[in-house]
């Protein structure tokens, strides 16, 4: 199947999608964040086909989201971990959890805790605006061409 690229578009969002943006991406990182790192680990835990778990590997791999290492060499099998890279998409999918526990959840509640391990306490992501600490939301924010913008800037 034919994706479509995001990759060349002058939008930090698309250029992320476009890396993880395919539904099975963020589940084979989250999966590996928390410790299954084997392909055969990775096709089961998911119930994803080997055929679409090869492709997404080989494509995160490309990204410089997972490295690989041989943990066998006859035959040759290899477990993922993550990059630095990767480790960051892991906050982003942080977020994601955030969002889901509050609006998907259902009254059995979040399927997953999370502790922070500065404080012990059980908590969730809350994004906050790097240069002066404040909870840093949609509402809080203009949104301004930057330096890699394709937009014109007005006079």
């Amino acid at each position: 199947m034919q994706r479509t690229r995001f990759g060349d578009m002058a939008c930090s969002i698309a250029r992320t999608m476009d890396v993880i943006g395919e539904p099975w991406s963020p589940l084979i990182l989250r999966n590996i964040y928390i410790g299954v790192t084997r392909f055969e680990q990775l096709q089961q835990s998911l119930g994803i086909s080997r055929k679409v778990l090869a492709e997404r590997l080989k494509w995160l791999l490309e990204y410089g989201v997972l490295e690989r290492q041989e943990y066998s060499s006859r035959p040759p099998r290899y477990e993922y971990t993550l990059t630095t890279k990767g480790m960051e998409l892991c906050d982003l999918l942080l977020v994601m959890v955030r969002w889901g526990d509050r609006w998907l959840a259902g009254p059995a509640g979040p399927p997953v805790l999370y502790r922070h391990h500065a404080c012990g306490k059980i908590s969730h992501v809350e994004p906050r605006c790097a240069e002066c600490g404040e909870p840093m939301h949609a509402t809080d924010i203009d949104v301004l061409p930057g330096p890699g913008s394709d937009v014109e800037p007005t006079d």
